[in-house]
């Protein structure tokens, strides 16, 4: 009678291991690996819930770090990705096109402002005409991020060479690209934790972030601020060196209306699913809602020099 009982027992403890073998398989979800620029944590997080909501059977995972980080990520850790969002579409251009990716949609727009609360030096009389004899004053310090890794960082460059010529000072950008450099940072949501604890008083940082976390912040002239499309031109005056495809290249990087990029990688393990969640975010009503909500106003559709590459899913958000 002990066998028979250990022999049932073994039995009933298989049979068991098969049932909750098959729920658990039957309750897995389809996992989406997003890399994203630091500025769209907050609307893409907003996006993904909605999507999931409607999607209950999908995961989305995302991984938050500057836009050139992203790529790397792709191109020299051969890490999974199924879609990547980057802050300045040129870095899908530069970084994956041809060999990681085959196209690129353009999608929202942002622009750069200097950031600050109520607790930073000289916050109540900071101006559009003394902002940056604030930021070069000895018992004030500010944050950029990297430019190597980060669009915002090599933007903060661009901007302080546009002031130069905007207010008419010579060495001007010098100045203020010598002055705290220990408190430049991989991402520019990074330095949001040292404004916090009043560790610097005024971050380079995209207006887009500022109104999501409702910081204080000083809109910028537009011939500084790479906001303009009409202003592409003026904003080309401005140049600075960053890292290219391998080590030891470089990119002259020019100044540029802020424009976001969108593409899925060639060896992303869920392609469709991938197609799935980009025309999400694309959708006027469903993804941009949420993004111009966020500050960052839609661009779609835009012309496109992949176009004929894009999925046919997603021909219509772009322009040949």
């Amino acid at each position: 009678m002990r066998k028979n009982f250990l022999l049932k027992t073994l039995l009933l403890g298989f049979i068991m291991g098969v049932f909750s073998c098959g729920t658990k398989n039957s309750e897995e979800k389809s996992k989406l690996i997003i890399f994203h620029a630091g500025s769209l944590s907050v609307p893409f997080q907003e996006i993904a819930e909605a999507f999931m909501k409607e999607n209950p059977n999908i995961e989305v995972v995302m991984e938050s770090a500057g836009s050139r980080q992203c790529a790397r990520k792709i191109t020299d850790l051969e890490k999974e990705c199924d879609i990547m969002a980057s802050a300045d579409y040129k870095v899908i251009d530069n970084l994956l096109i041809p060999e990681h990716a085959d196209w690129n949609i353009k999608f929202a727009s942002n622009e750069m402002a200097l950031v600050f609360h109520e607790q930073s030096r000289y916050s109540d009389e900071i101006t559009i005409e003394n902002w940056y004899k604030i930021l070069l004053k000895e018992d004030v310090a500010f944050g950029r991020s990297e430019p190597n890794s980060d669009p915002c960082g090599y933007r903060a460059v661009l901007t302080s060479k546009l002031a130069e010529q905007f207010y008419n000072k010579n060495g001007l950008s010098k100045e203020i690209l010598a002055k705290n450099t220990n408190y430049i940072r991989p991402k520019e949501t990074d330095l949001l934790s040292l404004l916090e604890t009043n560790t610097i008083d005024y971050i380079f940082l995209y207006r887009s972030v500022a109104q999501q976390h409702s910081l204080k912040y000083l809109i910028l002239p537009d011939s500084i601020n790479l906001k303009l499309p009409s202003l592409k031109t003026h904003y080309n005056i401005a140049e600075t060196e960053i890292s290219g495809k391998k080590p030891g290249e470089f990119i002259t990087k020019k100044g540029a209306p802020m424009v976001y990029g969108i593409t899925i990688p060639t060896n992303a393990p869920n392609y469709e699913l991938a197609v799935k969640f980009v025309q999400y975010v694309l959708e006027k009503n469903k993804g941009m809602r949420i993004m111009e909500e966020n500050g960052q106003p839609s661009l779609v559709p835009s012309f496109s020099e992949t176009f004929k590459e894009i999925p046919e899913a997603l021909k219509k958000f772009a322009k040949e």
